[in-house]
């Protein structure tokens, strides 16, 4: 578990460095979510999704460098609104049936602030765009890894430009709590 206090960034830096986290890890899709948030209703109105269905994998060298790939079913979103999750899964955003899968590749991180910061590449339906965010790393005790993050993401960078009216802003948050364990 990570120590109490702050900044876990030491504690995490000397646990790579020393090579306790090297080897394959898993995402485990029972403990980890992916969830969405972005306004509508010119601003005024929040919608909140969650994606049902994660999935994920990474490795952590014996040098401490960091690889993999997280995941998300385009058409498990759910917005507790049947229409909208339809409209979501449609062409006019996710296009879930051409494009099932919403994947993050995990190119590198560096340790900072209290866990680390992720660079890595953001494939939404064939679009690929660079990606960087700080994740909060709260467990690494050997047999396990929590990151938690808020990602913001213009989705019109992916091809998602629906908006009748200007109604639905193209800046979202993604919210993600990954556990990793030894598989």
């Amino acid at each position: 578990m990570a120590p109490s206090g702050n900044s876990a960034a030491p504690a995490l830096d000397a646990a790579l460095r020393a090579g306790q986290l090297a080897g394959d890890w898993a995402l485990d899709p029972s403990r980890s979510q992916v969830r969405l948030r972005s306004k509508s209703m010119w601003g005024m109105v929040p919608v909140k999704g969650v994606f049902g269905r994660v999935s994920g994998s990474g490795t952590v060298s014996p040098a401490g460098e960091v690889s993999g790939t997280i995941t998300v079913a385009a058409a498990s979103i759910d917005t507790k609104n049947k229409k909208r999750d339809e409209h979501l899964r449609s062409a006019d955003f996710f296009d879930a049936e051409n494009h099932p899968s919403l994947t993050f590749s995990v190119d590198g991180s560096t340790v900072s602030g209290d866990g680390a910061r992720v660079t890595g590449t953001l494939t939404v339906r064939d679009r690929a765009r660079p990606l960087s965010f700080d994740a909060r790393v709260s467990a690494f005790d050997g047999a396990e890894v929590w990151l938690d993050a808020e990602v913001k993401v213009n989705r019109a960078d992916f091809g998602l430009t629906w908006n009748r009216l200007g109604m639905a802003s193209v800046d979202n948050v993604i919210t993600v709590h990954a556990v990793f364990s030894r598989p």
